[in-house]
């Protein structure tokens, strides 16, 4: 039995170049026997890099899938079977049954989100671990019940916020609140440029009451993030945006996109803290930029993806501290077989953390509670795209008739 000093890599030994070993001559290259089985809800495209990632991270299996339509539970059978040749997952009927499979422990649920509250009430009934996807819900209300539900559960469940570890934002939290490095922080800010929504089964994200909108959809990750490095509630949101260029014309039977595509977001918390994010999605690449100021320097993390040939830095860290303290730039990386499986490996990190969590380990994995402070401030910056107007939580939350007491 190896100790836990020794080398191991699960992408060395599931490498095809080692097939003609037999199994009794594995030992460095001994695949590691799951002790976990997951049932994917939701078969597409980030339920997909959820089966590939379960099955690399090596604690757990996919025991099954469900998903109504047929098109994802093909093309999730397919990335399967690259990873366990001849091997095929159970494919469930219906929803109760991927939950109440005796044979799982983990449900993972990847489904719409505006999916997320009705699925989840049907998994607690299971008392199995859950893991669910980002946004935890379209709107406060949903939110907010998750919240409760949560607290009431005895098993794990895990809010999928994943970003906290991409490489350069794990590096950008221990540089800020761990070793300090800029002192007490002032502001935080956040840049993505990137490229516009991809196509769903039933074009859901292209509409704010399937998706939440675009500040929620996709900018609770970063909200998230935020909100994570401020260490405070947010107390106002003021937001502009628009949908300048991106579906304008596009419908589906009948309906017209509403998703925005640029916005300008500015966030006060109640230490003073004040955030803001910056989002661009009719840019022809990917790019992300934090910028975090205290009162003894700054720090910039940046990430690229821009299809340009050539090796260029794909992301680093620059912490400035003035005359009298050392600064330094890093370049923050998993590496390449991580980064390659999805969100630059942000996806992979979090399903260690998942398995940690479920076996006791104390981690820094989203909470239902942090989850739904990120769409509280998604929600809040698509109210005031809407009205022009600044939004107070306080009162955002009295309107939904949430009491800070019950989080």
């Amino acid at each position: 039995m190896k100790n836990n000093n020794e080398f191991q890599s699960r992408f060395l030994s599931i490498n095809p170049n080692f097939n003609y070993l037999p199994t009794e001559d594995r030992y460095l290259q001994k695949l590691p026997q799951p002790k976990y089985r997951a049932n994917l809800i939701g078969a597409g495209m980030i339920g997909q890099e959820h089966l590939r990632i379960t099955i690399l991270e090596g604690r757990a299996m996919i025991n099954g899938l469900y998903d109504p339509n047929p098109g994802s539970i093909a093309t999730a059978k397919q990335e399967f079977a690259k990873f366990l040749p001849g091997k095929e997952p159970k494919v469930f009927q219906s929803l109760k049954e991927a939950c109440q499979d005796p044979d799982a422990d983990i449900l993972l649920i990847c489904t719409p989100n505006f999916t997320h509250l009705d699925v989840l009430k049907e998994a607690v009934k299971s008392g199995k671990h859950i893991f669910l996807e980002k946004p935890m819900a379209t709107t406060l209300q949903d939110a907010f019940e998750i919240v409760q539900i949560a607290k009431n559960y005895d098993a794990l469940l895990q809010i999928g916020l994943q970003y906290r570890y991409k490489a350069i934002y794990h590096e950008a939290i221990h540089e800020t609140l761990e070793r300090q490095s800029v002192g007490d922080i002032k502001t935080i800010s956040l840049l993505e440029h990137r490229i516009p929504f991809l196509d769903k089964v039933n074009q859901w994200n292209k509409f704010s009451k399937y998706s939440g909108g675009s500040l929620v959809e996709k900018c609770c990750h970063y909200f998230d993030l935020i909100n994570h490095i401020a260490k405070s509630k947010p107390q106002k949101v003021y937001a502009t945006g628009s949908q300048a260029i991106n579906f304008k014309k596009f419908q589906y039977q009948n309906e017209k996109s509403d998703i925005i595509d640029n916005a300008f977001v500015c966030i006060d918390y109640e230490n003073e803290i004040r955030g803001s994010f910056n989002l661009s999605m009719f840019s022809p690449m990917f790019f992300e930029q934090l910028i975090v100021c205290g009162n003894q320097g700054h720090l910039i993390a940046s990430e690229k993806e821009d299809f340009m040939p050539g090796n260029r830095m794909k992301s680093n860290i620059e912490i400035m501290r003035g005359e009298d303290k050392p600064g330094r730039r890093i370049t923050p990386h998993y590496p390449d077989l991580v980064e390659m499986t999805g969100h630059n490996g942000a996806t992979f990190i979090e399903h260690i953390k998942l398995i940690d969590n479920i076996e006791g380990q104390k981690t820094s994995t989203a909470t239902p509670t942090e989850g739904f402070w990120s769409v509280v401030v998604g929600i809040a910056a698509e109210e005031s795209v809407q009205s022009g107007k600044p939004v107070y939580i306080e009162d955002l939350l009295k309107d939904n008739k949430i009491s800070l007491s019950d989080l």
